[in-house]
């Protein structure tokens, strides 16, 4: 049976695949269990949110290797948008959107993390993409909204 949308999403939140176990998509789900374990363990990214967790931003972005983690993000939100597309119920039109964009701002966000200063506070490598999802997921949102509303019209 088939897990709700939001249950199969926040599993995947946790680990990227779980969504899909859930949703009884195991071969799936191993997959992106694999991939989000090889990018965790090549760009070394648990020691990095280790250290930023503890206020050490530099050591964070010293052992990070940025090559592999930028591959995390499209994986971690595609995994995300999966598991919600073949949980059980309706699959609303452009939902993918907030995830697409939420990905390409989170990438954006890793890309200039060891430049951008919030309050004259750098963020490092783990916070400000976090923070990055905010807009991303905001102009997901938005240009969902803004199709749907010109696809109504276009139709009536």
């Amino acid at each position: 049976m088939k897990t709700t949308k939001l249950e199969a999403v926040l599993w995947s939140i946790a680990l990227p695949g779980f969504g899909q176990l859930l949703n009884g998509q195991i071969v799936k789900g191993i997959v992106f269990i694999i991939l989000e374990f090889l990018i965790n363990v090549f760009s070394q990214f648990n020691t990095s949110i280790m250290y930023s967790f503890n206020g050490d931003i530099l050591n964070a972005m010293k052992v990070l290797d940025y090559e592999w983690l930028m591959f995390y993000p499209c994986v971690y939100m595609y995994a995300m948008y999966d598991a919600y597309k073949f949980g059980q119920g309706k699959t609303h039109d452009y939902a993918f959107l907030p995830f697409v964009f939420g990905a390409y701002f989170v990438t954006v966000g890793l890309m200039l993390s060891s430049k951008i200063k919030l309050f004259n506070v750098l963020l490092g490598p783990v916070f400000f993409p976090m923070l990055s999802l905010l807009p991303g997921l905001a102009v997901g949102f938005m240009l969902r909204i803004v199709i749907i509303y010109f696809q109504t019209k276009k139709a009536s």
